[in-house]
């Protein structure tokens, strides 16, 4: 698999993201997906791609701790391209354990105990998010984080089995900005309050401007660590 990506890298590295994502959303209709965490870039994924197929497959995971922006803005998403974007849970049962086992702030006291609920958050649900899908399309950017600089337009999630497709990872900041405000794309409020970054509420902080993009998620963990598991780059 790993011949297969270094082959499609060095075919489509002529292709912008709008041409990377008509490919794909073409050869794999029906079995194409972008995860939305209703982010900058997310965001600017699903104006590309609704404008693409309006009927495109977009999912987000609602980890039962996000902030009332995020909702508010997946409200605006779904009302302005008059589409209902997928929305999936952790199970109940998942939740229930990990109360039980490390209480409902139990991800500060260490990497582990954070891990773990991310797993149970987002890991989890992906994964039948994700059920006969072929190709996942993210909101990566090389420039956001140490663990993403490496990253290529195209890799393998051997934890799924997808091909993963980063369409914007050669994007600096600026350029998801200029995009947003040139096509009127709704974006989180939080952003304009110091949060370049958007997760979970206890999880996600403002940062000063000019500080790491990365540096107001998990901000009690070094920045290697800064990862949910989602996006870890297979190194084998």
């Amino acid at each position: 698999m790993r011949e297969k990506i270094e082959k499609l890298n060095a075919e489509f590295k002529h292709l912008d993201a709008k041409g990377l994502l008509e490919h794909f959303l073409k050869k794999y209709s029906g079995k194409i997906a972008l995860s939305s965490s209703f982010g900058a870039e997310d965001q600017v994924l699903s104006d590309m791609i609704l404008k693409i197929d309006p009927d495109a497959y977009i999912f987000t995971l609602d980890t039962g701790r996000l902030p009332q922006q995020t909702y508010d803005v997946m409200d605006r998403t779904n009302l302005k391209y008059r589409i209902k974007i997928r929305v999936y849970f952790p199970e109940s049962k998942d939740i229930e354990k990990l109360y039980y086992m490390q209480g409902a702030n139990g991800f500060y006291d260490s990497i582990e105990n954070r891990k773990e609920c991310c797993y149970v958050r987002k890991i989890a649900p992906l994964k039948r998010a994700l059920e006969g899908v072929e190709v996942w399309i993210t909101g990566l950017r090389a420039e956001q984080s140490p663990t993403r600089e490496e990253m290529q337009p195209l890799e393998w999630d051997e934890s799924n089995g997808v091909i993963k497709l980063n369409p914007l990872i050669l994007w600096k900041e600026s350029d998801v900005w200029s995009y947003i405000k040139e096509n009127g794309v709704p974006y989180n409020a939080l952003h304009d309050e110091g949060y370049p970054s958007i997760g979970c509420e206890p999880c996600t902080r403002a940062v000063e401007v000019g500080a790491d993009i990365r540096s107001g998620r998990w901000w009690w963990e070094s920045p290697e660590h800064k990862e949910c598991g989602l996006h870890i780059k297979e190194t084998k």
